[in-house]
């Protein structure tokens, strides 16, 4: 009975965030911000990045990459546990159709999992700057579709949580797989 009442009020609260027909010329923008927390793109972002890239930097694009690829297979087992099917609506068709299930969000919690490790790197205007593009993300998916409020809520929460876990076992795979984090010299540099 609870449940079901908390679940009424967050697809309440979520039919009034989400983004009306009427709002249609914003559409574009709320997609791209959607889009823009796939992981696909977000681990190729990290590549390039970690290509180009020495010190501390180098360290994390190659730590987030590899944790954004683990959490990936987290958020999957819970969905598929879960079940939650995602709200109704046409946009978002590839999530859809790869993805029916939408409880936690995994777009939620890529996002706050990136922008707490920026942190745990001790790199506080990255963080700032990835908890600002972080909650356009989240917006987007709501804004869009394709996402209730509670599933971001909890993505969130599992990311915040998963890279908790994943700063404090950092020492560790880096000792474990060292190579991956330790070249001094970036793609840039090879080139001079």
């Amino acid at each position: 009975m609870i449940l079901q009442k908390l679940l009424l009020f967050d697809e309440k609260v979520t039919w009034a965030i989400r983004l009306k027909d009427e709002e249609s010329r914003f559409k574009p923008v709320a997609s791209f911000l959607a889009h823009s927390g796939d992981s696909w793109f977000i681990e190729m972002a990290l590549f390039v990045l970690w290509l180009f890239s020495t010190g501390k930097l180098h360290q994390l694009t190659a730590f987030m990459a590899g944790a954004v690829a683990i959490l990936a297979i987290l958020v999957l087992g819970i969905k598929f546990l879960i079940r939650r099917p995602r709200p109704e609506g046409e946009w978002g068709a590839i999530y859809r159709n790869a993805d029916p299930h939408s409880f936690p969000s995994g777009h939620a919690a890529r996002v706050a999992m990136l922008s707490v490790l920026a942190f745990a790197f001790d790199l506080p205007i990255l963080g700032i700057m990835m908890v600002f593009w972080g909650l356009l993300v989240c917006l987007g998916r709501i804004w869009m579709g394709v996402h209730y409020l509670s599933d971001i809520l909890a993505g969130i929460l599992l990311g915040i949580i998963f890279a908790w876990g994943m700063s404090l076992l950092a020492p560790w795979i880096m000792k474990v797989i060292p190579w991956v984090f330790t070249n001094q010299t970036s793609l840039l540099q090879l080139f001079k």
